[in-house]
């Protein structure tokens, strides 16, 4: 047990001193704490003196505490010292956090202790002793000057144990370029990057922030740039879209500052100084690098604020010329048969020995005007929310039946080399929903492999997966364009001589109607062809049978 001081060459004459030596740093320091009367207050750069002095310095601990002696320490609490300092807490009155200190030193009433840097697992050096009263109070207040700059240590180890990291807020001078690839590479869910301009997009990936951008959007993390499209990062877009193609762009507008939003947990906002400027440190002035929940949270609302706005004028202008397609299309599509009923009506008059054969030829017209009235007619209900269902019972294997039979028949006139098989379940499959409306999705979806199929099967499915009824029309077709794609069942989506791309859209939003889903596909292979398939699922009928 510590309880009377070890020898030592300290004299109670006023002095100050450097010992070196094992033996007298150690006695040095022992002599120091059965000194103190009162309160010990220590401020070191690594908590190791268990490490380096063994089980006595817990020993002499113990015996403070026993005399009644307030012992208060310093240190920078670390991911790998946690653990000890936790178990500090418990041997001393109070232990702070202060970031990135380096003195090592102790002063009590009337003593003050000093060591150089202090290293795991190794004696100490060398000891700076002073009993000097000037220099006491000197050191007396520099620790308590450290004190009020320092945080509880509860709160650090804390932020270890459960993972959170304290609040930050740095303004950069010289690590600009450093902090923001830091950012870049750190990317695990999400980036949301606000470009000032189309040269910044440039000065970003000459320092390799991009190359982490598409390396953590392939590692399926969600990246969002805002930035001016211009032909000067035209190249940069490019290598974006084929190595990252989720990574989604929006053409912004010029702006005097960039914003780095990465997982919603820190961010660095940079101002804009030299727009021509080539490279990235010379470009940008005032920069603040932070975690703040706050400025994190702000600055992501006025992003998303920007890309909903940037999105809309995107959509507007995609409507627009989707729109204009579609006026162009409807137009050709209407003037056809309207030309065809007043042409075959004169020709009628001039030739009546061929009546059936025009009166034939002027009800076909009729018919593809009447459907294609229908359809902007069915639009129109859909986008008012007025489109009504007349639900009822329905036998899904004789409604197919029915309007394959009918398929068949329009196939004949097409003269193709296509068969039509049906692959009709023995199982029963009744669903509650509107006959007339599902016949006219399973037409659409017919009509469609015909159109697209020259020869080969077309082959028609239903079973029953998970309370639903599965719904597939798989053909032998030239399958779903690649440019379509990704809008197919869109309004005005359409790629094809004839046709006004609404057909898959009034399916998609009555097969939803009805509380199912529709989706496509190109097949890998089938009967050595591709094609495309076509699937949608309806609700299984939930009515009970009659009783007898």
């Amino acid at each position: 047990m510590v309880t009377t001081a070890p020898s030592s060459p300290i004299k109670h004459t006023e002095k100050t001193e450097v010992l070196d030596g094992v033996e007298n740093t150690t006695n040095t320091i022992f002599q120091f704490l059965c000194n103190a009367r009162s309160g010990i207050s220590a401020c070191s750069s690594y908590p190791t003196l268990p490490v380096i002095m063994g089980a006595e310095y817990e020993r002499a601990l113990v015996d403070l505490k026993n005399r009644g002696v307030k012992v208060r320490q310093i240190t920078e609490i670390t991911k790998e010292n946690a653990r000890y300092c936790k178990e500090q807490v418990k041997n001393i009155d109070e232990l702070r956090h202060l970031d990135g200190v380096k003195a090592n030193f102790a002063v009590s009433e009337t003593e003050y202790v000093a060591t150089s840097t202090l290293r795991e697992a190794q004696p100490v050096p060398e000891v700076i002793y002073s009993n000097v009263k000037d220099v006491v109070e000197q050191q007396q207040y520099l620790f308590e000057t450290l004190w009020k700059k320092s945080t509880s240590a509860e709160e650090k180890i804390r932020q270890f144990e459960e993972g959170t990291t304290p609040e930050y807020f740095e303004v950069l001078t010289d690590r600009d370029r450093e902090v923001l690839l830091e950012l870049a590479k750190s990317v695990r869910e999400e980036a949301l990057i606000l470009l000032p301009n189309a040269r910044a997009m440039v000065r970003v990936d000459r320092l390799g922030f991009i190359g982490y951008i598409i390396e953590a959007s392939q590692k399926g993390a969600t990246v969002k740039i805002i930035c001016p499209l211009s032909d000067e990062n035209l190249e940069i877009l490019k290598k974006i879209s084929e190595q990252a193609p989720a990574v989604t762009i929006l053409n912004g507008d010029n702006c005097l500052y960039g914003v780095y939003i990465i997982d919603s947990k820190k961010f660095l906002r940079a101002e804009l100084k030299d727009p021509k400027a080539e490279k990235f440190s010379e470009a940008i002035g005032f920069t603040v690098y932070s975690n703040s929940k706050v400025g994190v949270d702000s600055l992501r609302s006025v992003f998303e604020l920007l890309w909903k706005e940037r999105k809309l004028n995107e959509d507007l202008k995609i409507h627009d010329k989707m729109q204009q397609e579609f006026i162009n299309i409807a137009s050709h599509e209407i003037r056809t048969p309207t030309q065809a009923i007043l042409g075959y009506s004169k020709l009628i008059q001039r030739h009546p020995e061929r009546r059936e054969v025009m009166i034939e030829a002027i009800v076909r017209n009729a018919t593809r005007l009447q459907r294609l009235t229908n359809d902007i007619l069915d639009v129109t209900r859909i986008e008012t929310q007025s489109l009504k269902l007349n639900v009822e019972r329905v036998n899904l294997n004789d409604l197919i039946s029915d309007i394959i039979e009918d398929q068949k028949n329009e196939i004949k006139k097409t003269n193709k080399d296509i068969r039509l098989v049906h692959e009709r379940q023995d199982q029963i499959i009744e669903i509650d929903a509107d006959k007339n409306r599902l016949s006219q999705v399973i037409s659409n979806l017919l009509s469609n492999a015909i159109k697209f199929t020259k020869e080969g099967i077309i082959r028609v499915t239903e079973e029953v997966k998970d309370d639903m009824a599965l719904v597939t029309v798989m053909d032998t077709g030239r399958g779903i364009d690649p440019e379509i794609s990704p809008r197919l069942f869109l309004k005005f989506a359409a790629k094809s001589e004839t046709g006004t791309g609404l057909g898959l859209f009034i399916s998609k939003s009555i097969v939803e109607a009805h509380g199912g889903k529709i989706w496509a596909q190109n097949n890998t292979d089938y009967d050595g062809k591709k094609g495309a398939t076509f699937t949608f699922s309806i609700p299984l009928s939930k009515m009970k049978e009659a009783s007898p």
